[in-house]
Protein backbone atom coordinates (compact mmCIF):
# COMPACT_ATOMS: atom_id res chain seq x y z
CA UNK A 1 0.00 0.00 0.00
CA UNK A 2 1.14 3.55 -0.67
CA UNK A 3 2.61 4.96 2.53
CA UNK A 4 0.38 8.03 2.63
CA UNK A 5 -2.85 5.97 2.64
CA UNK A 6 -4.45 5.17 6.00
CA UNK A 7 -3.29 1.75 7.18
CA UNK A 8 -6.78 0.66 8.31
CA UNK A 9 -8.13 0.93 4.74
CA UNK A 10 -6.34 -2.32 3.92
CA UNK A 11 -8.96 -4.07 6.06
CA UNK A 12 -11.86 -2.69 3.98
CA UNK A 13 -13.30 -3.88 0.68
CA UNK A 14 -14.67 -1.57 -1.99
CA UNK A 15 -18.34 -1.90 -2.88
CA UNK A 16 -18.73 -3.78 -6.14
CA UNK A 17 -21.58 -5.02 -8.29
CA UNK A 18 -22.03 -7.06 -11.45
CA UNK A 19 -20.44 -5.24 -14.41
CA UNK A 20 -20.80 -7.83 -17.11
CA UNK A 21 -19.36 -11.23 -17.95
CA UNK A 22 -18.66 -12.58 -21.41
CA UNK A 23 -19.89 -16.01 -20.32
CA UNK A 24 -23.31 -14.81 -19.13
CA UNK A 25 -26.50 -14.45 -21.14
CA UNK A 26 -26.92 -11.07 -22.80
CA UNK A 27 -30.23 -10.50 -21.02
CA UNK A 28 -30.06 -10.65 -17.23
CA UNK A 29 -32.85 -10.60 -14.68
CA UNK A 30 -31.30 -8.16 -12.21
CA UNK A 31 -32.95 -9.20 -8.97
CA UNK A 32 -29.99 -8.48 -6.70
CA UNK A 33 -30.15 -4.79 -5.72
CA UNK A 34 -33.84 -4.09 -4.97
CA UNK A 35 -34.44 -1.73 -7.86
CA UNK A 36 -37.88 -1.38 -9.37
CA UNK A 37 -38.25 -3.79 -12.30
CA UNK A 38 -40.23 -1.10 -14.14
CA UNK A 39 -38.64 1.84 -15.95
CA UNK A 40 -40.33 5.24 -16.13
CA UNK A 41 -43.29 5.37 -18.53
CA UNK A 42 -42.47 6.83 -21.93
CA UNK A 43 -44.57 9.93 -21.32
CA UNK A 44 -42.56 10.79 -18.20
CA UNK A 45 -39.30 10.13 -20.02
CA UNK A 46 -40.43 12.56 -22.68
CA UNK A 47 -41.32 15.09 -20.01
CA UNK A 48 -37.91 14.65 -18.44
CA UNK A 49 -36.31 15.03 -21.87
CA UNK A 50 -38.09 18.35 -22.33
CA UNK A 51 -37.05 19.41 -18.82
CA UNK A 52 -33.43 18.60 -19.57
CA UNK A 53 -33.55 20.97 -22.54
CA UNK A 54 -34.38 23.81 -20.14
CA UNK A 55 -31.39 23.18 -17.87
CA UNK A 56 -28.48 25.60 -18.15
CA UNK A 57 -25.66 23.10 -18.18
CA UNK A 58 -23.03 25.79 -17.57
CA UNK A 59 -24.66 26.68 -14.23
CA UNK A 60 -24.37 24.90 -10.91
CA UNK A 61 -27.55 23.22 -9.64
CA UNK A 62 -29.94 24.92 -7.27
CA UNK A 63 -28.21 24.31 -3.94
CA UNK A 64 -31.23 25.10 -1.79
CA UNK A 65 -33.64 22.53 -3.24
CA UNK A 66 -36.66 24.52 -2.11
CA UNK A 67 -38.91 23.22 -4.86
CA UNK A 68 -37.95 19.59 -4.26
CA UNK A 69 -38.14 19.98 -0.48
CA UNK A 70 -41.62 21.43 -0.81
CA UNK A 71 -42.74 18.49 -2.94
CA UNK A 72 -41.22 16.02 -0.47
CA UNK A 73 -42.95 17.72 2.47
CA UNK A 74 -46.30 17.57 0.70
CA UNK A 75 -45.82 13.88 -0.05
CA UNK A 76 -44.71 12.87 3.46
CA UNK A 77 -47.47 14.92 5.06
CA UNK A 78 -50.00 12.63 3.41
CA UNK A 79 -49.18 10.22 6.26
CA UNK A 80 -50.39 12.73 8.83
CA UNK A 81 -47.15 14.62 9.50
CA UNK A 82 -46.80 18.39 9.50
CA UNK A 83 -43.38 18.89 7.92
CA UNK A 84 -41.90 22.08 6.55
CA UNK A 85 -38.82 22.68 4.43
CA UNK A 86 -36.81 23.04 7.66
CA UNK A 87 -37.40 19.35 8.42
CA UNK A 88 -35.85 18.06 5.18
CA UNK A 89 -32.36 17.54 3.80
CA UNK A 90 -31.71 16.25 0.28
CA UNK A 91 -28.90 13.80 -0.45
CA UNK A 92 -27.18 12.18 -3.39
CA UNK A 93 -28.83 8.92 -2.49
CA UNK A 94 -29.41 7.83 1.09
CA UNK A 95 -25.74 6.80 1.26
CA UNK A 96 -24.64 10.43 1.28
CA UNK A 97 -27.10 11.21 4.06
CA UNK A 98 -25.84 8.28 6.12
CA UNK A 99 -22.30 9.56 5.69
CA UNK A 100 -23.34 13.08 6.65
CA UNK A 101 -25.09 11.78 9.79
CA UNK A 102 -21.91 9.92 10.76
CA UNK A 103 -19.78 13.01 10.21
CA UNK A 104 -22.18 15.15 12.23
CA UNK A 105 -22.29 12.77 15.20
CA UNK A 106 -19.34 10.41 15.57
CA UNK A 107 -16.29 11.75 13.78
CA UNK A 108 -13.09 12.42 15.70
CA UNK A 109 -13.62 9.62 18.19
CA UNK A 110 -16.72 11.27 19.67
CA UNK A 111 -18.99 8.31 19.11
CA UNK A 112 -19.67 4.87 17.70
CA UNK A 113 -22.69 3.25 16.05
CA UNK A 114 -24.90 0.25 16.76
CA UNK A 115 -26.34 -2.05 14.09
CA UNK A 116 -28.12 -5.41 14.22
CA UNK A 117 -26.90 -7.90 11.63
CA UNK A 118 -27.97 -8.82 9.07
CA UNK A 119 -28.92 -5.37 7.86
CA UNK A 120 -28.03 -2.81 5.20
CA UNK A 121 -24.25 -3.08 4.88
CA UNK A 122 -23.52 0.57 4.11
CA UNK A 123 -24.00 1.70 7.72
CA UNK A 124 -20.95 -0.28 8.79
CA UNK A 125 -19.01 0.30 5.59
CA UNK A 126 -19.38 4.08 5.70
CA UNK A 127 -18.64 4.22 9.42
CA UNK A 128 -15.42 2.25 9.06
CA UNK A 129 -14.23 4.39 6.13
CA UNK A 130 -14.48 7.34 8.52
CA UNK A 131 -12.65 5.52 11.32
CA UNK A 132 -15.82 5.17 13.40
CA UNK A 133 -16.29 2.11 15.62
CA UNK A 134 -19.18 -0.23 14.82
CA UNK A 135 -20.86 -2.35 17.50
CA UNK A 136 -22.82 -5.25 16.04
CA UNK A 137 -25.53 -7.26 17.77
CA UNK A 138 -27.51 -10.24 16.53
CA UNK A 139 -31.15 -10.93 15.76
CA UNK A 140 -33.67 -13.51 16.87
CA UNK A 141 -34.89 -16.34 14.63
CA UNK A 142 -37.63 -13.99 13.41
CA UNK A 143 -35.01 -11.27 12.81
CA UNK A 144 -36.04 -8.94 15.63
CA UNK A 145 -33.13 -7.11 17.23
CA UNK A 146 -31.57 -8.80 20.23
CA UNK A 147 -32.67 -6.02 22.59
CA UNK A 148 -30.86 -7.48 25.59
CA UNK A 149 -27.61 -7.32 23.64
CA UNK A 150 -28.52 -3.86 22.35
CA UNK A 151 -29.15 -2.50 25.82
CA UNK A 152 -25.92 -4.07 27.05
CA UNK A 153 -23.98 -2.53 24.18
CA UNK A 154 -25.34 0.94 24.91
CA UNK A 155 -24.64 0.60 28.63
CA UNK A 156 -21.14 -0.75 28.07
CA UNK A 157 -19.97 2.49 26.47
CA UNK A 158 -21.34 4.75 29.23
CA UNK A 159 -20.75 5.06 32.93
CA UNK A 160 -23.46 5.42 35.54
CA UNK A 161 -23.81 9.16 34.85
CA UNK A 162 -24.42 8.54 31.16
CA UNK A 163 -21.19 10.13 30.01
CA UNK A 164 -18.67 8.60 27.67
CA UNK A 165 -16.57 5.69 28.89
CA UNK A 166 -12.84 6.40 28.99
CA UNK A 167 -12.14 3.25 26.95
CA UNK A 168 -14.79 3.10 24.23
CA UNK A 169 -16.52 5.92 22.31
CA UNK A 170 -20.18 6.08 23.39
CA UNK A 171 -22.81 4.79 21.03
CA UNK A 172 -24.11 7.96 19.43
CA UNK A 173 -26.20 6.47 16.62
CA UNK A 174 -28.47 3.42 16.30
CA UNK A 175 -29.29 2.43 12.72
CA UNK A 176 -32.43 0.42 11.90
CA UNK A 177 -34.21 -0.33 8.64
CA UNK A 178 -38.02 -0.37 8.68
CA UNK A 179 -38.60 -2.90 7.09
CA UNK A 180 -35.16 -4.42 7.34
CA UNK A 181 -32.95 -5.37 4.44
CA UNK A 182 -32.19 -8.16 3.65
CA UNK A 183 -34.76 -9.90 5.87
CA UNK A 184 -37.90 -7.89 5.00
CA UNK A 185 -39.38 -7.63 8.51
CA UNK A 186 -40.78 -4.37 9.88
CA UNK A 187 -39.88 -3.15 13.35
CA UNK A 188 -42.10 -4.62 16.05
CA UNK A 189 -43.79 -2.53 18.72
CA UNK A 190 -41.31 -3.96 21.23
CA UNK A 191 -38.38 -2.78 19.12
CA UNK A 192 -39.98 0.63 18.60
CA UNK A 193 -40.56 1.01 22.32
CA UNK A 194 -36.90 0.29 22.97
CA UNK A 195 -35.91 2.94 20.44
CA UNK A 196 -38.32 5.35 22.12
CA UNK A 197 -36.65 4.64 25.46
CA UNK A 198 -33.19 5.66 24.29
CA UNK A 199 -31.80 8.89 25.78
CA UNK A 200 -31.83 12.12 23.80
CA UNK A 201 -28.06 11.98 23.30
CA UNK A 202 -28.39 8.93 21.05
CA UNK A 203 -29.56 9.48 17.49
CA UNK A 204 -32.03 6.92 16.13
CA UNK A 205 -31.87 6.55 12.34
CA UNK A 206 -34.97 4.85 10.93
CA UNK A 207 -34.30 3.96 7.31
CA UNK A 208 -37.64 3.77 5.49
CA UNK A 209 -36.25 2.99 2.05
CA UNK A 210 -39.13 0.54 1.47
CA UNK A 211 -41.93 2.61 2.98
CA UNK A 212 -44.00 2.63 -0.20
CA UNK A 213 -44.21 -1.17 -0.09
CA UNK A 214 -44.78 -1.59 3.66
CA UNK A 215 -46.85 1.57 4.28
CA UNK A 216 -45.30 1.51 7.75
CA UNK A 217 -43.73 4.74 8.97
CA UNK A 218 -42.79 6.55 12.16
CA UNK A 219 -42.95 9.97 10.51
CA UNK A 220 -45.83 11.13 12.69
CA UNK A 221 -43.62 10.68 15.78
CA UNK A 222 -40.82 12.96 14.62
CA UNK A 223 -42.29 16.12 16.11
CA UNK A 224 -42.02 14.51 19.55
CA UNK A 225 -38.63 12.91 19.03
CA UNK A 226 -35.82 15.35 18.16
CA UNK A 227 -33.28 12.51 18.34
CA UNK A 228 -34.94 10.56 15.51
CA UNK A 229 -34.33 10.91 11.79
CA UNK A 230 -36.05 9.12 8.91
CA UNK A 231 -34.26 8.30 5.66
CA UNK A 232 -36.09 7.63 2.42
CA UNK A 233 -35.13 7.20 -1.22
CA UNK A 234 -36.46 7.63 -4.75
CA UNK A 235 -34.47 4.58 -5.91
CA UNK A 236 -37.08 1.92 -5.12
CA UNK A 237 -40.81 2.47 -5.63
CA UNK A 238 -40.28 5.77 -7.49
CA UNK A 239 -38.07 4.02 -10.09
CA UNK A 240 -35.26 6.60 -10.00
CA UNK A 241 -32.24 4.50 -9.01
CA UNK A 242 -30.24 6.05 -11.86
CA UNK A 243 -30.72 9.53 -10.42
CA UNK A 244 -29.51 8.88 -6.86
CA UNK A 245 -31.93 10.97 -4.81
CA UNK A 246 -32.57 10.45 -1.11
CA UNK A 247 -33.94 12.62 1.67
CA UNK A 248 -33.80 12.89 5.44
CA UNK A 249 -36.66 14.03 7.68
CA UNK A 250 -35.71 15.30 11.11
CA UNK A 251 -35.76 18.09 13.69
CA UNK A 252 -34.64 21.41 12.16
CA UNK A 253 -31.52 21.51 14.37
CA UNK A 254 -30.33 18.19 12.97
CA UNK A 255 -31.12 19.35 9.44
CA UNK A 256 -28.94 22.41 10.02
CA UNK A 257 -26.08 20.12 11.05
CA UNK A 258 -26.54 17.99 7.94
CA UNK A 259 -26.51 21.09 5.75
CA UNK A 260 -23.20 22.12 7.32
CA UNK A 261 -21.42 18.90 6.39
CA UNK A 262 -22.93 18.09 3.00
CA UNK A 263 -21.04 18.98 -0.14
CA UNK A 264 -22.26 22.05 -2.03
CA UNK A 265 -24.37 21.40 -5.12
CA UNK A 266 -24.52 17.73 -4.16
CA UNK A 267 -27.51 16.85 -6.36
CA UNK A 268 -27.38 17.47 -10.12
CA UNK A 269 -30.10 19.60 -11.70
CA UNK A 270 -31.42 16.71 -13.76
CA UNK A 271 -31.79 14.50 -10.67
CA UNK A 272 -33.67 17.28 -8.90
CA UNK A 273 -35.99 17.60 -11.87
CA UNK A 274 -36.54 13.84 -12.03
CA UNK A 275 -37.46 13.62 -8.35
CA UNK A 276 -39.81 16.60 -8.55
CA UNK A 277 -41.58 15.14 -11.58
CA UNK A 278 -41.76 11.73 -9.88
CA UNK A 279 -43.56 13.17 -6.87
CA UNK A 280 -45.94 15.09 -9.10
CA UNK A 281 -46.79 11.83 -10.91
CA UNK A 282 -46.63 9.57 -7.88
CA UNK A 283 -50.01 7.97 -8.55
CA UNK A 284 -48.71 6.73 -11.89
CA UNK A 285 -45.33 5.58 -10.61
CA UNK A 286 -46.65 3.89 -7.48
CA UNK A 287 -49.43 2.13 -9.37
CA UNK A 288 -47.18 -0.90 -9.91
CA UNK A 289 -46.88 -1.60 -6.17
CA UNK A 290 -49.98 -3.86 -5.96
CA UNK A 291 -48.58 -5.98 -8.78
CA UNK A 292 -45.20 -6.21 -7.06
CA UNK A 293 -46.86 -7.29 -3.81
CA UNK A 294 -48.95 -9.90 -5.63
CA UNK A 295 -45.85 -11.20 -7.37
CA UNK A 296 -44.00 -11.25 -4.05
CA UNK A 297 -46.63 -13.65 -2.70
CA UNK A 298 -46.48 -15.82 -5.82
CA UNK A 299 -42.69 -16.00 -5.74
CA UNK A 300 -42.60 -16.75 -2.02
CA UNK A 301 -45.24 -19.47 -2.25
CA UNK A 302 -43.53 -21.13 -5.20
CA UNK A 303 -40.09 -21.22 -3.55
CA UNK A 304 -41.65 -22.46 -0.31
CA UNK A 305 -42.39 -25.72 -2.13
CA UNK A 306 -38.69 -26.60 -1.95
CA UNK A 307 -38.19 -28.69 1.15
CA UNK A 308 -34.70 -27.34 1.88
CA UNK A 309 -35.69 -23.67 1.81
CA UNK A 310 -37.12 -21.52 4.58
CA UNK A 311 -38.89 -18.35 3.40
CA UNK A 312 -39.83 -15.48 5.68
CA UNK A 313 -42.74 -13.07 5.26
CA UNK A 314 -41.65 -9.78 3.74
CA UNK A 315 -42.96 -6.23 4.03
CA UNK A 316 -40.84 -5.03 1.13
CA UNK A 317 -40.15 -5.58 -2.57
CA UNK A 318 -37.95 -8.61 -2.00
CA UNK A 319 -38.04 -11.96 -0.27
CA UNK A 320 -35.43 -13.59 1.96
CA UNK A 321 -34.66 -17.26 2.31
CA UNK A 322 -32.17 -19.57 3.93
CA UNK A 323 -31.38 -23.25 3.81
CA UNK A 324 -33.03 -25.19 6.61
CA UNK A 325 -29.90 -27.30 7.14
CA UNK A 326 -27.02 -25.03 8.25
CA UNK A 327 -24.24 -27.46 7.32
CA UNK A 328 -22.14 -25.94 4.53
CA UNK A 329 -24.96 -23.49 3.85
CA UNK A 330 -22.61 -20.68 2.79
CA UNK A 331 -21.03 -22.82 0.09
CA UNK A 332 -24.40 -24.17 -1.05
CA UNK A 333 -25.94 -20.70 -1.24
CA UNK A 334 -22.95 -19.41 -3.20
CA UNK A 335 -23.35 -22.32 -5.60
CA UNK A 336 -27.05 -21.54 -6.06
CA UNK A 337 -26.21 -17.92 -6.85
CA UNK A 338 -23.60 -18.94 -9.39
CA UNK A 339 -25.88 -21.43 -11.15
CA UNK A 340 -28.72 -18.92 -11.34
CA UNK A 341 -26.32 -16.28 -12.61
CA UNK A 342 -25.13 -18.61 -15.35
CA UNK A 343 -28.76 -18.94 -16.45
CA UNK A 344 -29.36 -15.18 -16.34
CA UNK A 345 -30.81 -14.50 -12.86
CA UNK A 346 -28.86 -12.28 -10.47
CA UNK A 347 -29.75 -12.53 -6.76
CA UNK A 348 -27.91 -11.45 -3.60
CA UNK A 349 -26.11 -13.81 -1.20
CA UNK A 350 -26.05 -11.85 2.06
CA UNK A 351 -26.57 -12.23 5.79
CA UNK A 352 -26.44 -16.00 5.66
CA UNK A 353 -29.23 -16.26 3.11
CA UNK A 354 -30.48 -15.21 -0.30
CA UNK A 355 -32.30 -11.98 -1.03
CA UNK A 356 -34.36 -11.97 -4.21
CA UNK A 357 -35.88 -8.77 -5.53
CA UNK A 358 -39.41 -9.14 -6.87
CA UNK A 359 -39.19 -8.56 -10.61
CA UNK A 360 -41.68 -8.47 -13.44
CA UNK A 361 -44.03 -11.48 -13.79
CA UNK A 362 -41.83 -13.04 -16.53
CA UNK A 363 -38.68 -12.49 -14.46
CA UNK A 364 -40.30 -14.07 -11.41
CA UNK A 365 -41.48 -17.04 -13.46
CA UNK A 366 -37.96 -17.60 -14.73
CA UNK A 367 -36.69 -17.47 -11.15
CA UNK A 368 -39.28 -20.07 -10.10
CA UNK A 369 -38.42 -22.29 -13.05
CA UNK A 370 -34.68 -22.02 -12.49
CA UNK A 371 -34.99 -22.90 -8.80
CA UNK A 372 -37.09 -25.90 -9.84
CA UNK A 373 -34.36 -26.95 -12.27
CA UNK A 374 -31.76 -26.67 -9.52
CA UNK A 375 -33.90 -28.84 -7.31
CA UNK A 376 -34.14 -31.48 -9.98
CA UNK A 377 -30.35 -31.41 -10.24
CA UNK A 378 -30.20 -32.10 -6.48
CA UNK A 379 -28.70 -28.68 -5.73
CA UNK A 380 -31.39 -28.20 -3.09
CA UNK A 381 -33.45 -31.36 -2.50
CA UNK A 382 -31.06 -34.19 -1.76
Amino acid sequence: MLEFIRSDLSQLTAYTQHTGDAHLPETLDRLDVNESPFDLPDELKQKLGWTYQQIENNRYPDGGYEGLKGAVAEYVNESGSALTLENISIGNGSDELIRSLLIATCLGGEGSILVADPTFSMYGILARTLGISVTTIGRTQTFEMDLTAAEGAVSATRNAKGTASSETPPIRVVFVVHPNSPTGNALTETELNWLRSLPQNILVVVDEAYFEFSQTTVAIELSQRPNWVILRTFSKAFRLAAHRVGYAIAHPHLIVALEKVRLPYNLPSFSQAAATIAIAHRQTLLSTIPLILTERTRLSQALSQHSDLQIWDSESNFIYLRLKEPENSAQKLAAICQRLKAQGTLIRHTGGGLRITVGTPPENQRTIDRFAALSRLAALDH
